[in-house]
């Protein structure tokens, strides 16, 4: 089993994620794949006895995923993701793999949040349509195969790479045609915990910096779903960066007192981005 961390400037949390993994037992290599850190995350990874590490100098967890799921090609019956700032409950990768191992027509297994104001709801939400949180969840070996195989890879762009992997596992590596749920597995003895942002001056500038990338998310996914439910996944592009001048004249702000702003903010960053790969400043509007 390869369970693999993926760690951005976790220097706060990466020790107690690594201490609640399954680290040194027997079949499981357990790797933190520490990507674009300017922090002690990398010198923290290397003191914990038993746990290896990949250090790619560019940042972007949907990037160094494809690097290391899919470029490297290791061999493991399961995947088993977390993010650097999860503790996993006791058994939680256990109970992955044996989930994954008694469904053979299941392509992931996901974990459960065990805290957070949404928590329940959230727990609710995974167990009635198969959902699937970047913190935790498991992908079978013969799906990974595939995958690589077929020559799908996420975009390297792309924020919350979580719902395109569920929209890989659920189609099959198919268009949205052939969509199931059943084709990932919740497990109620597999969950994890997030410490949330401090209510401090800087942890309201995170979630403000994590609401803007929410913002881009929604507007990502509404690209991915017109490719999803079209040709499906053979037509991602490496950078969704690539559509944004097909996409962005269509997209505006939601009239909403929560998202406007925030909306507003991600258009404007993904104009910077389209003007970036076209080597001219963004018009400014």
């Amino acid at each position: 089993m390869q369970v693999t961390v993926l760690a951005h400037n976790e220097e706060a949390r990466i020790a107690a994620c690594l201490a609640s993994l399954p680290v040194g037992a027997q079949g499981v290599t357990v790797t933190a794949v520490v990507n674009g850190s300017s922090d002690r995350t990398a010198h923290i990874v290397r003191a914990h006895a038993g746990v290896e590490l990949v250090e790619y100098g560019q940042g972007g967890k949907a990037r160094s995923w494809n690097r290391f799921v899919l470029e490297e090609t290791r061999a493991a019956d399961a995947f088993v993701f977390v993010d650097g700032d999860a503790q996993l409950v006791p058994g939680t990768v256990e109970a992955l793999a044996a989930a994954l191992a008694e469904d053979p027509g299941a392509n992931a297994a996901s974990g459960l949040p065990m805290n957070g104001r949404r928590a329940k709801a959230y727990r609710r939400s995974i167990a009635a349509e198969s959902g699937l949180f970047g913190d935790c969840y498991a992908l079978a070996g013969d799906f990974v195969r595939r995958m690589r195989a077929s020559g799908i890879r996420l975009p390297d762009d792309i924020i919350g790479e979580d719902g395109l992997i569920r929209a890989l596992a659920c189609t099959d590596l198919a268009s949205e045609r052939e969509w199931s749920n059943a084709r990932i597995v919740p497990v109620e003895a597999a969950g994890f915990w997030c410490e949330p942002n401090a209510i401090d001056a800087k942890g309201l500038r995170q979630q403000a910096a994590r609401m803007v990338n929410y913002s881009v998310r929604h507007f990502q996914n509404r690209i991915v779903s017109d490719i999803m439910r079209g040709p499906g996944p053979v037509d991602l592009p490496r950078e969704l960066a690539s559509l944004y001048g097909e996409y962005l004249p269509c997209f505006r702000p939601r009239i909403s007192p929560l998202w406007f702003a925030f909306d507003r903010a991600a258009l404007a960053r993904m104009r910077e981005s389209m003007a970036a790969r076209a080597g001219h400043p963004p018009a400014r509007t």
